[in-house]
């Protein structure tokens, strides 16, 4: 079911969607990324938080993607966009590209999936497109291996696709895991070989999944450099009625995201930014607390700008450059529920223990220091 475009409801039906920046307003690591599809195997976030692309067969296609302000009045200023650099016209069977959202088990428990009582879900969003294509959006339960997708046409408007998916009842004994780890995950298919397309779609209900079903019949955004690709306000909700696409806070959509990923970071140009406070603890090394917007979903992958140079600790009116050393302390309360990880900082030696410091950029270099618990 399509329909075009509407403004948001006045009394939107607050915490009916499941989906993390649908708005596509959260853009922590860049705002545009080129060359993106050199790498085979290639799974990660790009640009949008929550927004993952997965890239197989080390096809010839190239694209960019990016945060662009080109949103349907009345829904979100901002989309995702995908932008075609260098055509794919031959297409090997492992090749695959799809931009989708993993979900957590804890979260998509309403849906009742795999047990008696299942709910059907509607997903509902706003895509335009360079042309007319046909592409594919899939529900894939990461808990059992079961899929099933449904087609979807583009035009050079924005539309709003409504898209309901049957309740997947299986036997009883297949539930989503109640869990922090991935259980759901909502994907959009842009490019697939005969690997993901070479079979029959799979559309009419939930099936253990087969490859080949997964795309069947979908175009592929390589087949030009002039094909652009446009997405936002991505809404998954109980039931077969969409509701109008729910119009959040941004500060609240940030604390979500916050959950995954955080990031702080210190600009060109701006000197000596700040990122944590603590003490000298030896003559070589100093220890600082990094203070977390919000718990993280799990223990996370700390992050640094990668070159020593970038880092210094601020004590006894001196600036000291040094290297830092992230680590996590999970023997203490600072471990997977956290809110605070800690990071040492290293030189040669001349430090006195005891001094109080402050971690921060080496005077204008572009530093950042963030953790990453995504799915």
């Amino acid at each position: 079911m399509t329909k075009a475009r509407t403004n948001a409801s006045a009394s939107p039906a607050i915490g009916r969607n499941m989906i993390i920046n649908g708005a596509m307003n959260v853009a922590q690591r860049a705002t545009s990324v080129t060359g993106l599809g050199a790498n085979a195997s290639s799974l990660n976030i790009p640009t949008i938080d929550r927004w993952k692309t997965l890239l197989l067969g080390d096809g010839a296609g190239r694209f960019t993607m990016s945060q662009t302000s080109d949103g349907p009045n009345g829904i979100s200023a901002n989309c995702l966009k995908i932008d075609c650099t260098t055509a794919d016209t031959s297409i090997a069977a492992g090749e695959r590209f799809d931009i989708f959202q993993l979900l957590e088990g804890q979260n998509v428990q309403r849906i009742g999936k795999g047990v008696v009582g299942a709910q059907q879900v509607t997903v509902s969003f706003y895509v335009k497109a360079s042309g007319a294509f046909t592409f594919g959006l899939e529900l894939f339960d990461n808990t059992n291996n079961r899929q099933i997708t449904k087609l979807f046409n583009t035009t050079t408007d924005w539309v709003r696709h409504e898209i309901v998916f049957p309740a997947d009842v299986d036997d009883g004994s297949s539930p989503l895991a109640d869990s922090n780890a991935s259980a759901l995950q909502v994907g959009f298919w842009l490019h697939a070989g005969a690997t993901y397309a070479g079979g029959t779609l799979n559309t009419a209900a939930w099936n253990n999944y087969v490859n080949a079903n997964r795309a069947a019949g979908i175009d592929s955004i390589y087949s030009s450099t002039d094909n652009n690709f446009f997405l936002t306000g991505v809404q998954l909700e109980v039931g077969p009625v969409a509701t109008e696409f729910e119009q959040e806070d941004i500060s609240t959509t940030l604390k979500k995201c916050y959950r995954y990923f955080q990031k702080i970071s210190a600009a060109s140009g701006a000197p000596y930014k700040r990122f944590g406070v603590g003490y000298i603890s030896t003559t070589t090394s100093g220890d600082f607390t990094f203070p977390l917007e919000t718990t993280l979903r799990d223990v996370p992958t700390i992050v640094t700008t990668g070159t020593a140079a970038n880092y210094a600790m601020y004590h006894a009116n001196t600036v000291t450059a040094c290297s830092i050393i992230p680590y996590i302390d999970t023997g203490t309360d600072q471990g997977t529920q956290s809110n605070m990880f800690f990071y040492s900082g290293t030189v040669g030696s001349g430090l006195t223990a005891g001094q109080a410091a402050t971690l921060l950029s080496n005077n204008n270099t572009s530093t950042f220091l963030s953790v990453d618990a995504e799915l």
